[in-house]
């Protein structure tokens, strides 16, 4: 448990005060941009910041990331989906490869617009499993990836910062589920099937609060 703690600590402290840069988006700004008002906007609004709790603010999001999380929409004959999602499989059903990369480089150039917290009262709860993980429980910190202001690690690690509570409550559980199953060596499956639903309850109230 020690190695643990100090592992986690170590990182943490290596990340503080850094900003990461992804490359430049390759996709096509206008483009996107044309794409995200006739299928996107009804639920993230145009420019990604969506204003519907349950739908995640896509803003300032790097860009290989949403074109990950994209493709992993779609259902293709023969292979597991990635993330199961009824609302999102049929939207990316007749995006080719070049919408999606205008997609993600549009969204990615957008103003973030952040959310807030909907129970302050679990905001102090989370900040420290945010910030130092549940030893006991082996859960380490979600700074050591997502950093600790939220900023994340491109590309495999998102930005989270300002995140809609209940979005990010939602992928938790979606996690925990087996819905969602796209995450880097199934790192986010591994440590939420140690949290308890006031844990993820907790830490998403506080990751909506980080700037």
């Amino acid at each position: 448990m020690k190695f643990i703690g100090t592992t986690v600590a170590a990182i943490a402290l290596t990340f503080s005060g850094f900003v990461f840069a992804e490359s430049p988006a390759a996709g096509d700004v206008e483009k996107g941009k044309e794409i995200a008002a006739g299928i996107c906007a009804g639920c993230h609004n145009a420019d990604g910041n969506s204003a519907i709790p349950l739908y995640p603010i896509l803003a300032g999001q790097y860009p290989g990331y949403i074109a990950k999380q994209l493709n992993d929409f779609k259902v293709v004959e023969g292979e597991t989906v990635k993330r199961d999602n009824q609302i999102m499989a049929p939207m990316v059903a007749t995006l080719s490869q070049d919408d999606i990369e205008n997609l993600a480089a549009y969204y990615s150039q957008q103003k973030l617009q952040p959310g807030t917290a909907s129970d302050a009262s679990l905001v102090e709860t989370g900040k420290k499993l945010y910030q130092g993980g549940n030893l006991e429980n082996s859960i380490p910190a979600c700074s050591s990836c997502h950093s600790p202001n939220g900023q994340g690690i491109p590309p495999h690690y998102p930005r989270i910062d300002g995140q809609h509570p209940a979005y990010t409550l939602s992928q938790l559980q979606a996690f925990r589920q087996g819905t969602r199953k796209n995450d880097t060596n199934n790192t986010m499956q591994t440590i939420v099937s140690r949290m308890s639903e006031q844990e993820m309850q907790a830490v998403s109230e506080y990751i909506a609060t980080l700037r």
